[in-house]
């Protein structure tokens, strides 16, 4: 048994592929000062990476004066609070207790891999692009099936099509997405973020998605053909999430959003030779961009080589999975060497609710986030003490810039535990009436714009038998943060004290 004043929860994971369009200076921390920003393309799309000097101290020196409390290789299986000790009872898997006083859940919003439990089962090798191997897969010579067309698989399909000899595309739900646009950086402009990099990461701070992209005031609702022809084209071959900005309604007017729809509809025919093929790629029936936007290096164009093949999933489900692959429910067959699966995560809330989180009087986090989950700013939850958590349900979190989001959650609570170190406040807890006004405002706030109308995992909407609620801030990430600000200048309003 140990005992520390918090202990932190952070899961490290093999990197994921970033592929979001978005100028890659905007990835690093704004304690980072002289950067040197690189892109690798493994065997699964684009992996950013910082390499990076602290305030003139070494990384290696961070890593040394940190090693002696970070533990690799142990999963926490549960934590509960101990209301007499006032402290968390932190448990691994290793059979230690972690005695703290504070705890940070630092478990990250997509790191729940998921997958659907399909009868039968494949005697070959299985993947998950959610715990990918390390070291690598090779797939050449192999056939492979892909169940999964959201943004995991978006990415992954066109490099395995390249290299395996035949890819079977499993797709239950076509989606929008637009070209990636990846390209060396520009080395003056480079320069010249650099410069100025403290503005230009305030910029970010201060802006709505945590990424301060050039946007239009004008309305596609109320826009020419001409007009929404031009836009759109400009954004598309800019590249990247930016195209959610081409217009100022395009996430609040169904009639705007349409003409964006529309758009990439057409882009979808002009690319796919086939026009049977092209027609199951079609979404419809949701917004561009209430489900994630996935962005693409050559997705749809993957569909004409000759070695790729498309099954539509609503025309006939997965019947059962068979040991040379698998059968769908009008008798067809599919055989194969390989399957993965691109199906997602359990997101948000699927890391938090996999540890026994136990509060006040035994109330298990899971219990109290049966109706949805709930928590004070994304941060704290009501029955909770001394419990923070990095970018939860209630932030910006997901819809936004993370590096940003995180950064700013990691900075109030450091700040918020240095404040209260030195008042001597032992307790700090979310308000239950506060947490409530605040998840109310969050749900107002999505009802504005066309987020929850559409099923995703920002619903929770992929898992089944999981209450469907919207769990992002969709406020902006600047009136977020003056919002936490205004909370602690306000002498944690909202928050009890002890």
């Amino acid at each position: 048994e140990s005992n520390s004043a918090y202990i932190m929860l952070v899961p490290l994971l093999h990197p994921i592929a970033l592929l979001y369009g978005i100028d890659p200076l905007h990835f690093g921390f704004l304690f980072v000062f002289n950067l040197v920003i690189g892109m690798l393309t493994p065997p699964v799309g684009v992996v950013l990476f910082v390499v990076c000097s602290i305030n003139k101290i070494s990384m290696r020196e961070i890593v040394v004066a940190l090693w002696p409390d970070i533990e690799l290789e142990t999963r926490v299986t549960a934590a509960h609070w101990d209301d007499a000790a006032a402290r968390w009872m932190v448990t691994t898997d290793r059979g230690e207790q972690v005695v703290a006083q504070w705890c940070v859940m630092a478990t990250g919003c997509l790191s729940t891999w998921q997958k659907p439990e399909l009868p039968g089962s494949f005697s070959g090798p299985t993947f998950h692009t959610g715990i990918w191997p390390q070291e690598g897969v090779d797939f050449t010579g192999k056939r492979v099936a892909v169940i999964g067309t959201g943004s995991s698989g978006i990415q992954l399909i066109p490099n395995l099509a390249q290299q395996a000899a035949h890819v079977t595309v499993f797709q239950r739900t076509p989606n929008y997405s637009v070209p990636a646009r990846n390209r060396p950086l520009d080395a003056e402009h480079e320069t010249e973020i650099k410069q100025r990099y403290a503005a230009f990461r305030e910029e970010a701070r201060r802006s709505a998605f945590g990424v301060p992209f050039p946007d239009n005031p004008a309305l596609a609702a109320t826009a020419s053909a001409e007009e929404l022809r031009a836009s759109y084209e400009e954004r598309w071959e800019r590249g990247g999430v930016g195209f959610l900005v081409s217009f100022a309604d395009l996430l609040l007017d169904a009639k705007a959003n349409e003409t964006a729809g529309d758009f990439i509809r057409s882009k979808i025919r002009e690319t796919i030779e086939d026009p049977a093929t092209a027609e199951k790629l079609l979404p419809r029936g949701h917004y561009v961009g209430a489900k994630r936007l996935p962005i693409d290096i050559g997705y749809f164009e993957t569909f004409n080589r000759d070695n790729v093949s498309l099954v539509d999933l609503r025309e006939s489900g997965i019947a059962e999975l068979t040991p040379g692959g698998l059968r769908q429910e009008n008798g067809a067959e599919h055989l194969f060497d390989a399957l993965v699966y691109a199906t997602g995560f359990d997101a948000m809330t699927g890391a938090l609710l996999a540890i026994d989180i136990q509060g006040r009087d035994g109330l298990a986090l899971r219990d109290a986030w049966a109706d949805g989950p709930r928590a004070y700013l994304g941060l704290a939850i009501a029955g909770f003490p001394n419990l923070f958590a990095i970018t939860a349900p209630g932030s910006p979190s997901v819809l936004s810039n993370m590096v940003v989001s995180i950064e700013q959650h990691v900075e109030w609570i450091a700040d918020t535990l240095a404040d209260l170190r030195s008042r001597g406040v032992e307790r700090l807890e979310a308000d239950a009436a506060a947490q409530e006004q605040w998840v109310d405002h969050v749900l107002a706030v999505a009802d504005t714009t066309l987020f929850p109308k559409s099923d995703s995992w920002y619903t929770g909407s992929n898992i089944p038998g999981k209450k469907r609620i919207f769990m992002p801030y969709v406020g902006g990430v600047g009136s977020y943060r003056q919002e936490c600000d205004d909370v602690r200048a306000a002498g944690y309003k909202g928050f009890l004290t002890g």
